[in-house]
Order: structure tokens, then C-alpha cells, then sequence
């Protein structure tokens, strides 16, 4: 993606992360034909006597994340009107062996922040069906849940390159896309700590307010990350957040915590189901939509990165926050913290799946640890101040 002095010069990314080949990097680690046969057994015991459930295809999408696996499943059964087809989603969590990005994944937790989502609020989830915490069904707990039709931003390669139904957009549809986009996360947050008991969701950190306690989960992970090779880069970073904690910002609410159009659904140009809950939360609506932001920008960077133009129209912070006022009654507090807080976040993220690469052979391990990092120019000049231009935040 361009020498590192090119990087700098943009703004943009660098770092060793960007010797991986996206689409060649390990997903799973396990046999679909396997899990065919072990998910059909399950299913018989929790169908209806008769259901005879027969798994005529399982299939990871292209993409699939290298958090929770993703599956995409068809079973045929027998109801009151004969013979059908199901088209279902089983998300199942990683194996300890496939070097797993997070410590833990609560899938239990995922479940049933869906349900209050669909119990909650108009926001569009996939309806969710059974939960199943034996590992030694799939090889990890997982849940099932209905798979609903639509079509996601691509992550490989990213929208922001070209040539995909984003990029070929209308303006407009764009702005209707992202307007879609950041309602879903108003209708989120409308889920608060003052209507809803979201104990189950604090991060068992230390802190006054919500907000330091989402900080200190992130510093925890930060330290489970890097274990004994630390990295001055991120060390800096989390020094950064800590110093400048932002006093303005809104109520405590339910965190989708991965807030991005590339986690959505969308039917034309409406979001039409809201995926990947494992970083949800409790902190303020501002760490959503720094998320959505920055989630943007980091594609946005990478396009900039190999001198293609990509979507720069796309999530400018005011307008995001003009359309979450819109759509919540309330204007968000100040982004630049809270963009920050997602690029340093992220950083962290991509060192543990850099390494992750690195331990399948995909990948070289750098001398110089911070280039485990794909996006450190972006994080060196966050620190400096000079990314923020390019935002007006």
C-alpha cells in the first residue's frame, strides 16, 4: 500500500499489516462437512418430534470475521405443511487453537442483547432462536437465529475501493445509506441505563462514570494483547485517552460497540438487520459514533493510501452528528476523543490479528513491533494533531 513515507505524507496507514493478502487469511479452523453432521444431530433435539432436520448446505460468507464464526446454514424439515426449508444463521465461537482476536466471547450475552434490541425498539435484528453453551456441540457455545436477506458493504476489498454497490452509488443513495445507518444507532441508545437494567453488560472495570469503565476494559485488553512485547505506540495512545477524558457526552446507553455499515444488512438503501454484537456495551452514544466514523475512515485511508479517491464525502462528523440529532433529539458532544478512541482501539485489534496472521505463516513478523499495526501513521498523527484536518472535528 505505498512506502511508509508515503503513508505518512497522507495521513494514512503503514505498517506490516499491510503485506497480508485479505483474502487469503485464516477464518476457521474447522470442517464444514463436520459441522453439518453435528448441527443436524443437535438440531433433532430441539425441534418438534417429526422436524427429521436434514443440513442440506453449510457455508461461511465470504468475509467471515475471525471473531465468532459465521454460518451460513439451509435445513430442511417437516411441519403441518410438509417439507421446508429453513435458511438460519448459527454464530459459534472461535477455538482456543485458532489464536482467537478477543480472551473471551459471551455469545450468551450476544443472544440476549438481540432480544431486548427486538423487544426494545424498531431497530432491525435478526429474530434469535435457540442458544445453545455446550462446546462440545459445534466446538464452542453458539446460537442460532433467522437469515435475513440483503446485502452488506464489502470489508474485502472495502467499499471505499470501487466497484462494488456502495461506490456505484448515487450521492443521494449514499446519504440515504449513511442517514439509515446512524438511526440505528439512535434507536440503539434509546435503550438506556435509566429504562433498562444493563448490569449485565458493565465491563467489571474500575470508574465513576461509564465511560472510564468502557476505557478500562480496553486498557485490560490492550495488556492481554501485548503481553510481555509491549508496544510505545499504543502505550502512548491509551496515556492519550486518559488524559483527555471528554465531560461531553450523553446519557449511559446500550452500546452496539462495532457500529458500522459493514456489521448491517440493507435492502436498497435502508439498513434491514444489525449484526455482530460482541463488543456491546454500556457507554455513552458519542463511542458509537466515533466507531462509525472512524470505521469509514480507516477504508477511507486505505483507498487514499494506494492514490485511488475512494467515498470522502461519506461520514464527516458534523453531518453524522446532524443526523443523529435528528433522529434522537439530542446532539452528540464533541467526536474527536471518541474517533481517537476508535483508531487506538482498532490499532489494538489489528496488532492481535496481525499476529494472528503471522502465527498461520500468512504473514512475516516485523522488527520494529508497532508495525504490527496497519494504521500507525494514522495513530502518530492523531497523537500530533495533524490527522484532524482532514475531519474538522
Amino acid at each position: 500500500m505505498g512506502d511508509d513515507s508515503a503513508a505518512e505524507a497522507s495521513g494514512g496507514t503503514g505498517g506490516a499489516a499491510r503485506a497480508i493478502d485479505p483474502e487469503k487469511i485464516t477464518t476457521s479452523t474447522r470442517d464444514p462437512e463436520v459441522m453439518a453432521g453435528q448441527l443436524g444431530a443437535w438440531l433433532a433435539g430441539v425441534l418438534p418430534a417429526g422436524a427429521d432436520p436434514v443440513v442440506e448446505e453449510l457455508t461461511s460468507p465470504q468475509g467471515n470475521g475471525m471473531s465468532s464464526e459465521t454460518l451460513l446454514v439451509d435445513v430442511a424439515t417437516t411441519g403441518e405443511s410438509g417439507r421446508s426449508t429453513r435458511r438460519l444463521v448459527v454464530r459459534v465461537a472461535p477455538p482456543e487453537a485458532a489464536y482467537p482476536v478477543f480472551p473471551t466471547y459471551d455469545l450468551a450475552m450476544q443472544h440476549r442483547v438481540m432480544g431486548l434490541v427486538a423487544e426494545a425498539t424498531e431497530v432491525p435484528v435478526p429474530a434469535t432462536h435457540w442458544f445453545e453453551a455446550d462446546p462440545g456441540v459445534l466446538g464452542g457455545p453458539f446460537f442460532v437465529m433467522d437469515r435475513v436477506e440483503g446485502r452488506v458493504p464489502p470489508d474485502v476489498l472495502p467499499y471505499t475501493f470501487g466497484d462494488n454497490w456502495v461506490f456505484d452509488a448515487t450521492d443521494a443513495d449514499r446519504a440515504r445509506l449513511q442517514g439509515s445507518a446512524v438511526g440505528v444507532l439512535a434507536g440503539i441508545h434509546s435503550i438506556t441505563t435509566a429504562t433498562h437494567d444493563l448490569g449485565f453488560l458493565e465491563a467489571g472495570q474500575p470508574g465513576g462514570t461509564a465511560l472510564e469503565r468502557h476505557l478500562a476494559h480496553w486498557e485490560a485488553y490492550h495488556r492481554w494483547v501485548v503481553g510481555e512485547e509491549p508496544s510505545p505506540l499504543l502505550a502512548a495512545c491509551f496515556a492519550w485517552l486518559r488524559a483527555h477524558l471528554p465531560e461531553d457526552v450523553g446519557p449511559d446507553a446500550l452500546s452496539w460497540g462495532d457500529g458500522r455499515i459493514g456489521n448491517m444488512l440493507f435492502q436498497g438503501f435502508d439498513a434491514a438487520a444489525v449484526l455482530d454484537w460482541e463488543m456491546a456495551g454500556v457507554a455513552p452514544a458519542e463511542v458509537d459514533l466515533g466507531w462509525m466514523v472512524y470505521l469509514h475512515w480507516f477504508f477511507q485511508d486505505l483507498a487514499t493510501d494506494l492514490g485511488a479517491p475512494g467515498l470522502p464525502a461519506m461520514f464527516r462528523p458534523a453531518e453524522v452528528c446532524d443526523a443523529y440529532e435528528a433522529a434522537a433529539g439530542r446532539r452528540p458532544g464533541n467526536l474527536r476523543w471518541h474517533i481517537a478512541y476508535a483508531a487506538m482501539r482498532h490499532g489494538v485489534i489489528m496488532r492481535r490479528v496481525t499476529e494472528r496472521s503471522v502465527f498461520f505463516g500468512e504473514a512475516e513478523r516485523p522488527a520494529d513491533i508497532d508495525d504490527l499495526i496497519i494504521h500507525r501513521a494514522t495513530l502518530a498523527a492523531m497523537l500530533d494533531g495533524s490527522y484532524w484536518e482532514r475531519l474538522d472535528v
